[in-house]
Parts: structure tokens; sequence; C-alpha cells
């Protein structure tokens, strides 16, 4: 089973998404609080039924982020047939209070997560979160023996919708997608990259038909993603019938507005594998642990990225034709020389680190057999573990 790598602090993405991170039921406690409420749908006026609602503590100077968060859920629960919600034994303190359901603006597809993540501190990544949000966001303050009530609104979000095909006409069922918001500083990714998994739950229909649902409104680029282990190894095909990022065409969307006609299509010819092994200089025993890239040639873009195999091994599917820069980095390994077992007590084998390594590559058809020996780092150079 290959194993998964990450390359930044990726956080959980269960806060606010529809069955996740749900709280039991509490009972009521005298020495806590409690927060009741009602939510409307700001299009209808009507009560928003079925509707999640949750309570984010509001960031402390000691806060810690649990893998990340930025918008940590304290409390969750469900409004009824009425709208309304009781929340029970709630611990005392400020908090900032929001109600999501599907169709509705949803928190994490408006953050600008590598805005976020670039903050210095936890304490930093959640007021930046929440200055994001702030819009949609109401502060509430709990105290012991205190009933707090509450209202809040649902905005109508925006929606993308289209159909992916490939080029013979035929649908692309079951693709992935990628969505990138543009923001003052380029384009920012939508949604989170789950355990190295992908960024956003949906996925192309039988008839190759998708629809990207609550979203603020923005200018946007979708790119679809070929099925496979995760997003960032296989294939990306975006608006604009390109493979580049840089390329691709965006879509403008209003609150509310429902944009279809993103239509993608995905070519079945001029793809190619890309596949090697990799080894260690002093001995050519396979190297069992890094990460393996192709880059773009001309502007160091990263199309793809895996992790190597126990053996050694990589490789890249449905890689289009043209110039690109293979990669090898982060590689290491357990001493195969190292004597005696890693049971019982005994001393575990020691780490050996290698130096990364570029090659460059020109994909024009199947490329196999890609061989890349890479040296040990000297010990006193070598990463601390």
């Amino acid at each position: 089973m290959k194993r998964l790598r990450w390359l930044s602090v990726l956080p959980i993405a269960c806060l606010l998404l529809a069955g996740c991170d749900q709280h039991p039921a509490k009972k009521p406690d005298p020495t806590k609080g409690v927060v009741t409420g009602i939510v409307f749908c700001a299009d209808t006026g009507k009560p928003a039924r079925f509707a999640t609602v949750t309570l984010s503590q509001a960031p402390r100077k000691d806060t810690k982020l649990d893998q990340g968060n930025p918008l940590p859920s304290s409390e969750t629960t469900t409004t009824g047939l009425d709208g309304r919600f009781r929340m029970e034994a709630v611990e005392p303190g400020r908090y900032y209070a929001i109600a999501t359901q599907e169709g509705y603006l949803d928190p994490w597809r408006g953050l600008d997560l590598p805005r976020i993540r670039s903050m210095a501190s936890d304490r930093e990544q959640a007021l930046e979160a929440v200055r994001e949000w702030k819009d949609y966001l109401v502060e509430v303050t709990v105290a012991v023996h205190k009933t707090v009530d509450l209202s809040l609104t649902m905005e109508r979000a925006a929606e993308i919708g289209g159909t992916v095909t490939f080029d013979d006409g035929s649908p692309a069922i079951g693709m992935h997608f990628q969505l990138l918001r543009k923001t003052d500083k380029g384009f920012s990714e939508v949604g989170l990259n789950m355990f190295g998994g992908w960024s956003l739950a949906e996925v192309s229909n039988g008839h190759g038909h998708f629809s990207l649902t609550n979203l603020p409104a923005g200018e946007y680029t979708v790119c679809a993603l070929m099925p496979g282990e995760n997003q960032l190894s296989t294939l990306r095909v975006c608006l604009g019938d390109t493979f580049r990022k840089r390329d691709a065409a965006t879509v403008k969307v209003q609150a509310g507005e429902a944009a279809k006609g993103a239509d993608i299509e995905i070519p079945l010819n001029g793809l190619h594998t890309v596949s090697g092994a990799v080894t260690a200089v002093n001995d050519g025993h396979a190297v069992a642990q890094g990460t393996v890239a192709l880059l773009y040639a001309d502007d160091r873009e990263k199309a793809r990225e895996t992790s190597l195999e126990e053996d050694g091994s990589f490789a890249f599917e449905y890689v289009p034709e043209g110039k690109y820069i293979l990669t090898v980095s982060d590689a290491q390994d357990k001493d195969p020389k190292a004597e005696g077992p890693e049971a019982g007590g005994a001393a575990p084998k020691p780490v050996l680190h290698y130096t990364g390594k570029e090659i460059p590559l020109n994909v024009l058809g199947e490329v196999n057999e890609v061989q890349i020996a890479l040296p040990t780092v000297p010990p006193d150079n070598s990463p601390t573990n």
C-alpha cells in the first residue's frame, strides 16, 4: 500500500461539512450555559430546516488548533422543522456561531487557506479565518446559568456546473475536481486536501455532469482530475481544455447564481506513462521512501507528484507530451547493512538520508525504466528525526 506524503500542514475538513464533526446531544448542566435560536434562509425568509449550527470558540492567546484547523468546531447541532435549535451544557466563553446547509455558503469554500497557513501562530491563523468570514459569523458570549438566544441567517451560495467528456464524445464518469478562486495574489485552492486525497467531495455523475456548490461570489477556474490515488498524482485538465492551470479559462459567479456550461474535454491520445526506480549510489539498494515530482520545464509549475513504493519504484500515468523536470526529494530509508532486528528491545536501525536530484525529461512516448541513483547525506548534515 502506497504511503501518502504531506508537503504542508493539512487541516481536518470536518468543520461545517455535512455528516462530519457532529457532537452528541448533551444533558442540561447548571454549571454551564445554554444557546438557543432560529435559522432563516435569506433568499426565502423561511426557517432553515435541518441546517447545521456550529459554535467555534473565539481565538485566545493560548489557542491551539486541531491539526491546523482555523475554525475548530466546539459545539454542533441541527435545526428542526421550525428552524430552531438548542445546545445544552455549553462551556462559558466567547464563540462565533454560523449555520450551513447544502446550497448555502460554506465557510471552508470561502477561506483563503494558503494565506491562513502562512500565518506564524495558531492564534493568527484563527484570527485570519474569522476576519475572512466575519460577515457570516455571529459573536456570542456564553455564561453560567444563562440562556443566549440567537437569530442566524444563511445566504444563498453560488454554483458552478458543467459536463466532463472524453474527446470521443463519451461522458467522463467519476472525475474529481479542483476548484481555484482568484485572489489579489493569484489563485487559491477551494476546499481541503484531506489526508492526501481530494480537496472536494464532488465527482461527475453517470452522464459526466458535475455541480460545485456552496461557493461565495467570485472568479474561479475548474480542473477535472482523473481517478487515481489522490489529486497530486493524477492528470488534471482545466477549463479551456488545458493541462496548465496558468492557461485555464475562468468563470465569474455572483451570490446565488448558478453558472452552467463549465465544460471540460479530456483527450484520449498523447498521454503516456513515466516510470522508474530510485536506488542508493553506495550499494544499489532500493530507496523505500521519498517524493517524486514532475515539473513543467519552462516555469517549474508542479504537474504531478507521488511517493516512492517500498521497492523504490514510481509511476505516473497519463502524462501529456512535453518537457519536464523529474525531481526526487525527502528520500530516506533504514540502513539495510545495520545488524540486529528492531524487535525485542533492540536498537532501531539507523535512518539514511539522501540528497535530492533533478533530471530533464522529454516525454514524447512511453518513458519507462528511468533509473535515479542518490548519494547519502553525510551524517552531520542529515535532518534531525
